[in-house]
């Protein structure tokens, strides 16, 4: 399987050289970080060289690095059945910078995609439908961002005696939220 991944790492070195920012395998998967305006080309590649057909998107995922300029990790995780391989690709992004949108090569990134754009709010151009999966329309702001207040901004009760659904913004004290870590033992609250 070694020199199947050293194939693969030299075709797409000699393919993309200056669009690789760092790679790696490990047993069985090859990890690739690229540019993300090369994004829609590297795919492109990957799913329809002879020597590579990674046909299969399995997964899109994302984690959020809030100190950081480009604060959003956006992972590929594509398959090829023919060589018995994952590969995964990781492009970075802003807040307000979009990446191009894989639905034209993958049908399957159009949830995959919509759901990133809810949970964390990275935009995909040319998507054919970005609206939200997960939640309500009316929802505010993206949960899993590590800045999203834990509690949400609005409270949903039910109004027994009018019969409705009452929405109220949320009252908790900000002292409650503000945490350091000690990385090498515990949680240490501030307060």
């Amino acid at each position: 399987m070694n020199t199947l991944l050293t194939r693969f790492k030299q075709q797409l070195k000699k393919q993309f050289g200056q669009t690789i920012i760092f790679s790696k395998t490990e047993s069985y998967d090859i990890y690739v970080s690229v540019k993300k305006e090369n994004l829609l080309p590297f795919i492109f590649f990957l799913k329809n060289n002879t020597f590579t057909k990674f046909e299969i998107l399995t997964d899109i995922v994302a984690y959020d690095c809030p100190n950081k300029i480009n604060r959003f990790r956006v992972i590929y995780n594509l398959l090829s059945v023919r060589y018995n391989c994952r590969l995964f690709v990781e492009v970075c992004t802003s807040e307000i910078e979009p990446l191009d949108s894989v639905c034209s090569l993958f049908p399957a990134a159009n949830w995959l995609e919509r759901e990133v754009w809810d949970m964390y709010g990275v935009l995909f151009k040319n998507h054919p439908d970005l609206r939200r999966i997960l939640t309500d329309y009316g929802f505010k702001g993206h949960p899993l961002r590590k800045d999203f207040p834990l509690t949400g901004f609005l409270e949903v009760n039910y109004d027994i005696n009018k019969k409705q659904l009452r929405q109220e913004p949320v009252e908790l004290a900000l002292k409650f939220r503000d945490f350091k870590f000690d990385y090498k033992n515990n949680l240490i609250n501030t307060n």
